[in-house]
């Protein structure tokens, strides 16, 4: 690994920093609305205590214990495999677009295959991202995916197999392996391109997956990550359809002892970001909380979060789908056409329910992960109950009123509600869109 420490020590001029320590955020106490779905929608979910709208706190208690950057992460000892590009070029054969699966903001994916170290004889597909060259901001993402990905593991979160930085007469190379997920992305699957839809047995064990990743990047460690740029396209799927977030390359680190957010310039994709968060730059677990609200009510809909090419008045997914959250009618209209009613309809609205509380204004009044976690987790154990023939079997918790908060975290998060969303007019601001 001296290569690998070489490499970072040359990546100190760059500036880690996770918050402005002088702006203090000094937030108001809100009360929270009622919820628009609270008789229709959402009749029985049942509200953990600590998203109670009077025991609501903006960080956990697994918040930052000490001031940390993304510099010391990159300095943790990690498992990660050093690549050159001559290696790289033959496992994906010489980055072949017959190879590709994708291109996004920061550069293209390619299939390839690998050698096991201790295995030479069996081989293992991985996926390359080859970072664009164009600048440094490609050169950030690449630091902060390995410095992140490098000390966090979990199953929800794609696997960082290794990196490769070479600096020669052709530029600057940057490269990224990881593990490879051979069902694509939830995005991918939604889309009406799709052949064959996610069932929503499928789509209720993503929704879990997902949180149950979140909840483990907000809660689970000693120190805070916040994804914020949490959407359907960096949701991929493994060949048994498990969830795992993937692209960290936006992430930030939580806000440190005594503040309440991080100050950081604005960067998103349309129809996902916070409003408090496009607003004023103020960044906090929350903003990844909003986002997953708008990615329930993806599952529920199949619908982008924004679609330029539907109808002026369905191009965003809140403003089209508010007016049908007033009775069961209309709402059964914004429910997936291609699911063809195999679906639990007690559920479908559940969820829904859980999407609001997400998608609460204020951002201090929405749910921690952690209980979002526990609200889907009795939907699906509701649901298995109900409908056993349609819903396979999924990991239970035991009660255990022994084990102390933190264990019983640890345990949820490895295992494996009524607030509305208000749509003000806001004023229309600048987005990065990968």
């Amino acid at each position: 690994m001296h290569k690998r420490n070489q490499c970072f020590g040359a990546l100190k001029c760059f500036h880690f920093s996770i918050g402005n320590d002088k702006d203090v955020a000094q937030t108001e106490r809100t009360v929270v609305s009622a919820s628009l779905t609270s008789t229709t929608l959402d009749p029985d979910v049942k509200v953990p205590e600590s998203a109670s709208s009077h025991n609501i706190s903006e960080t956990s208690s697994f918040s930052l214990s000490k001031t940390i950057s993304l510099a010391a992460l990159a300095e943790k000892p990690n498992n990660l495999k050093e690549f050159t590009v001559a290696e790289l070029r033959i496992a994906t054969k010489n980055f072949s677009r017959s190879l590709m699966l994708g291109e996004g903001g920061f550069g293209s994916v390619y299939k390839g295959v690998i050698r096991r170290a201790e295995e030479p004889d069996k081989r293992v597909d991985i996926a390359v991202k080859q970072l664009s060259k164009r600048g440094s901001q490609g050169h950030k993402e690449w630091v902060t995916e390995v410095s992140v990905l490098g000390v966090v593991e979990h199953p929800n979160l794609v696997k960082l197999v290794g990196y490769c930085a070479e600096d020669d007469e052709r530029g600057i190379q940057r490269l990224l392996v990881y593990e490879y997920m051979s069902n694509g992305s939830v995005f991918d699957h939604l889309s009406s391109r799709s052949n064959v839809p996610i069932p929503w047995k499928t789509r209720l064990r993503i929704a879990q997956d997902t949180a149950r990743g979140l909840a483990y990047l907000h809660e689970g460690l000693d120190f805070q990550i916040i994804f914020r740029d949490f959407k359907s396209s960096n949701i991929l799927l493994d060949d048994y359809w498990n969830a795992k977030l993937s692209d960290f390359g936006l992430a930030r680190l939580g806000p440190s002892n005594g503040l309440s957010h991080v100050s950081t310039a604005f960067v998103g994709t349309i129809g996902y970001a916070a409003p408090e968060y496009i607003n004023t730059g103020r960044l906090t677990s929350k903003s990844d909380v909003w986002s997953y609200g708008i990615f329930l009510y993806e599952l529920v809909t199949g619908r982008r979060a924004y679609d330029k090419n539907r109808p002026k008045g369905e191009q965003k997914l809140l403003e089209w789908i508010k007016p049908h959250l007033i009775d069961l009618k209309k709402f059964k209209e914004v429910i997936d056409p291609r699911l063809e009613e195999q679906y639990c309809f007690k559920s479908i609205q559940k969820v829904a329910a859980v999407a609001n509380r997400c998608l609460c204004r204020h951002a201090k009044a929405r749910p921690m992960m952690s209980d979002v976690l526990k609200m889907l987790d009795c939907i699906v154990d509701k649901t298995e109950k109900d409908t056993p023939s349609e819903m396979g079997s999924s990991p239970s918790m035991e009660d255990d009123s022994r084990m102390s908060k933190r264990e019983r975290l640890k345990k949820m998060l490895l295992g494996g509600e009524k607030n509305h969303f208000d749509l003000e007019n806001r004023k229309s601001k600048v987005v990065i869109t990968h």
